[in-house]
C-alpha cells in the first residue's frame, strides 16, 4: 500500500459516506467502520487533569487527553491492572509457591512470552529471549559481536543515532582500546535533506567495511520516523565481513521484522513503547539460530542460562547452558516488570500483527493527508519519510514557529505528543488505541495553537 493507493481508499470511503474527507463528520464514520476500533476501550486513557501543567489554565480537566506518545511509553492496558493484582495476591497469600503455581507461574514467565515475542520480530522462539534493559543488552550483545583488532576496528552508526546507542558505541569503543574519533562512523543525511538514503549508507558501508568490526543501526530512526532497510543494510555489511546488529526500540510492535529471514546477526529492543508493557518493562534480544550452538561464541554466563532441568543441581561442574539466545540470560527474569509485556503480546496475538499494520498505514496516512490539507509547507511539514513502507506510527512534525510555544499550547488543550529539539514536534497514532477523530481533533488543536497569541515563556520539560 502507497501514498497513492490510500488517497483512493480514503476517496472511496467520501464517496460511500457522502462526506468531506477533512471533517470530523468523516474522522467519525471512519472510527465506525474500523475492526480495532472497541479495543481503545481495553486501554486506560489519561484524563486531561493528569497531566502536569505549569499555569497553562488546562481546557477540560475531565475529558480523556488525546494521547500521541505512544513511541515514547504506549498506555496501560486494563487487564494489565488486573493481572498485576492477582499477581501481588498471589505473592501475599502463596510467597515462594508462586514460582511454580498459579495463573502465570514465576518461573516459567519468560518462557511463555517466547514464541509470542518471537512472532513480533520475523523470528524462532530459539532465536529470541526476554531480559534485562536495552541498553544492557547492547552491550551484552556486544561481547558477541563486537571483538576490534587493529585492522578491523569500527562501529557503523547512523549520525543522529539516540544517545543511548551512541554512548554505549563510544564506551565500547574505548573499553577495547580504540578511539571513537577513528573507530565511530557516522552516516549523515545529505545537505538540506531530513532523512537518510539507503544508497548512502550502503555506500559508506562499502568505503569502511574492510576496517569495520559492527554495523550497528536503529530500525526505526527516533528522531525522524524513517524505517530503514534492514534487510539491504545487513546484506551489504555481511558481504564486507562486518557483523550487524539493530536496536529495534522504535520499531518492533511498530513495523514488520523478518530478522531471520534477513541473516541478521542480533537485535535488541525496549518493550515499553508500542508493546505497552510500562515505564522499564523487561527489554528482549534475537539471536540468529545459525549461533544458538556456536561454542566459540564469546559472552558473559549466568546461572538463568543454565539448561532448566540442571539448574538447582548446584554440583558446579559439566554446567550445561541453555541454545540461542536463551543462553544470554545472565539472571531470573524481572516477574513484575515482565507480567505487562506479556498481557500486551497475547493482545498482539490475538488480534493479528497484520491487521494492527493496516489500520497504522491508514491512521498515520490519515493524519499525513490533515497535515498536508490544513497548514501550508512554511506553517508545519512532515520530516517522515511518505512512502509508507520506511515509516511507521510517527510522523515528526518541524514548525515554523519555536516549538516551545507550540508544545505548551498543545498541552494546554490537553495533547500529550514528544517535543525534541531545535526543531520537531513527534506524533504516534498508535492503531491499538488512538481514533480517527483523535487525529481530526489534533489537527484541529495544532491549527488553533499556530494561531493562538503565544507568551514568551521559559519552559523546559525533560521528554
Amino acid at each position: 500500500m502507497n501514498s497513492t493507493k490510500l488517497l483512493d481508499i480514503f476517496n472511496g470511503y467520501a464517496v460511500t459516506s457522502k462526506l468531506e474527507i477533512n471533517s470530523l463528520e468523516f474522522a467519525t464514520y471512519l472510527d465506525s467502520i474500523d475492526e480495532l476500533k472497541d479495543l481503545r476501550n481495553d486501554f486506560h486513557i489519561p484524563k486531561n487533569k493528569a497531566i502536569p501543567s505549569i499555569d497553562l489554565n488546562l481546557v477540560d480537566g475531565e475529558a480523556d487527553s488525546l494521547y500521541f506518545s505512544g513511541n515514547s511509553l504506549g498506555l496501560c492496558p486494563k487487564e494489565t491492572q488486573n493481572v498485576m493484582n492477582e499477581q501481588l495476591t498471589k505473592w501475599k497469600e502463596s510467597g515462594s509457591h508462586g514460582h511454580v503455581h498459579g495463573k502465570y507461574p514465576w518461573a516459567d514467565l519468560g518462557d511463555e512470552c517466547n514464541d509470542l515475542m518471537a512472532e513480533l520480530v520475523g523470528a524462532k522462539p530459539i532465536e529470541v529471549t526476554l531480559m534485562s534493559t536495552l541498553t544492557v543488552n547492547l552491550h551484552l550483545m556486544m561481547v558477541s559481536f563486537y571483538s576490534p583488532t587493529p585492522t578491523r576496528h569500527k562501529i557503523i552508526i547512523e549520525h543522529h543515532a539516540f544517545i543511548s546507542d551512541h554512548v554505549a558505541m563510544e564506551s565500547q569503543i574505548r573499553f577495547h582500546g580504540f578511539d571513537p574519533k577513528d573507530s565511530l562512523i557516522l552516516v549523515k543525511t545529505r545537505p538540506n535533506e531530513t532523512y537518510l538514503r539507503t544508497e548512502d549508507i550502503i555506500d559508506v558501508i562499502n568505503k569502511e567495511g574492510d576496517t569495520t568490526a559492527l554495523v550497528m543501526f536503529s530500525g526505526v530512526q527516533y528522531y525522524t520516523g524513517q524505517k530503514f532497510d534492514m534487510n539491504a543494510i545487513t546484506q551489504a555489511a555481511q558481504k564486507k565481513g562486518c557483523k550487524v546488529g539493530f536496536d529495534l526500540a522504535h520499531a518492533v510492535g511498530n513495523v514488520e521484522l523478518k530478522l531471520n529471514e534477513w541473516n541478521v546477526d542480533f537485535a535488541c529492543w525496549c518493550t515499553y513503547k508500542y508493546l505497552n508493557s510500562g515505564p522499564g518493562g523487561t527489554a528482549g534480544i534475537f539471536l540468529h539460530e545459525r549461533y544458538a550452538d556456536d561454542k566459540t561464541l564469546k559472552r558473559f554466563d549466568g546461572w538463568w542460562g543454565v539448561n532448566m532441568k540442571e539448574r538447582f543441581t548446584m554440583d558446579n561442574t559439566n554446567i550445561p547452558m541453555r541454545r540461542g539466545a536463551k543462553a544470554y540470560e545472565i539472571s531470573n527474569i524481572p516477574v513484575f516488570s515482565t507480567l505487562p509485556l506479556f498481557v500486551s503480546l497475547e493482545m498482539f496475538h490475538r488480534v493479528g500483527f497484520k491487521t494492527i499494520l493496516k489500520k497504522q498505514k491508514l491512521i498515520t496516512g490519515y493524519l499525513e493527508y490533515l497535515i498536508h490539507n490544513t497548514f501550508s509547507n512554511n506553517q508545519v511539514s512532515i520530516l517522515t519519510p511518505r512512502e509508507l513502507e520506511w515509516r511507521g506510527c510517527q510522523l515528526s512534525l518541524s514548525f515554523s514557529i519555536p516549538i516551545d510555544n507550540v508544545y505548551i499550547e498543545l498541552k494546554k488543550r490537553g495533547i500529550t505528543c514528544d517535543i525534541r529539539r531545535p526543531y520537531v514536534i513527534r506524533v504516534a497514532p498508535a492503531p491499538l488505541y488512538n481514533s480517527y477523530t483523535d487525529v481530526y481533533q489534533l489537527v484541529s488543536h495544532i491549527k488553533n495553537a499556530l494561531s493562538a497569541e503565544t507568551k514568551d515563556i521559559s519552559y523546559v520539560e525533560r521528554c
